[in-house]
């Protein structure tokens, strides 16, 4: 998928999702916490940080916060994302920000990676690749890794069944409708539902199940790999570089 075909290309759908989707993302600050905690177990000094997928950066602004000496590549295909990420970085001088294309391996030119990454996130980005492309990109991150590197995926991963599949989308529309409810309460939760179903970047998802994914780091040399966090078809997963 070229990236300038995508939905996430259009102004529209970033603002609706960083104004009335994140917002309603179940048990977001947990989340956080996990991965933070993992970092601080596995590598608490980071140099470099790669926030793959990083939307307007709230995950790596995150990081920056914890981890005010290390430098961090914000890295996104969405030129509306990344515009968000300039504004709410301002002038940071720790970070620096890299418009790439991950459907392809090309988007490797466009960081340094001739310096290895102590800490590679990423944040609901990889869900709309191909299984293929999925595996290389795992393989990409790993070769970007310094010995002891973290890999941290925070993603939206694929039921077990169609039946859990729609538990999930059941659960999610509650979220929406609660999340609305502050800022536009004059939207039902039936239309809270057809705009969730009939969503633009829905026919780009091509999710895979988190146990898959899990296989396919072992297989590729990552240890300790697990998934830490899972609430449906949201999952944190990922291991380190032995």
């Amino acid at each position: 998928m070229a990236c300038n075909k995508s939905k996430w290309q259009t102004d529209e759908l970033v603002a609706t999702f960083l104004q009335g989707v994140r917002g309603a993302i179940p048990a977001a600050e947990l989340q956080f916490e996990i991965i933070n905690h993992i970092i601080q177990s596995w590598c608490p000094h980071p140099q470099r940080i790669l926030d793959l997928g990083c939307g307007d950066g709230i995950l790596g602004r995150f990081l920056l916060k914890q981890y005010p000496n290390a430098q961090i590549t914000f890295v996104d295909f969405s030129e509306p994302m990344l515009e968000a990420a300039k504004k709410q970085l301002g002038a940071e001088s720790q970070a620096s920000i890299v418009k790439a294309d991950f459907s392809s391996n090309s988007w490797i030119e466009s960081i340094d990676s001739q310096q290895p990454v102590d800490i590679v996130v990423s944040g609901f980005a990889i869900h709309h690749l191909t299984d293929n492309r999925k595996k290389d990109l795992y393989k990409e991150v790993f070769n970007l890794l310094s010995r002891g590197g973290v890999f941290l995926n925070l993603e939206h991963v694929k039921s077990a069944t169609p039946d859990v599949g729609s538990l999930f989308d059941n659960y999610l529309i509650d979220h929406l409708y609660r999340y609305n409810q502050t800022s536009d309460a004059s939207k039902t939760k039936m239309e809270i539902a057809q705009i969730y179903y009939n969503r633009a970047d829905k026919a780009e998802n091509i999710l895979a199940s988190v146990q898959i994914q899990s296989e396919w780091l072992s297989r590729i040399g990552f240890t300790d790999v697990d998934c830490f966090f899972k609430v449906f078809e949201l999952a944190l997963f990922g291991g380190r570089k032995p």
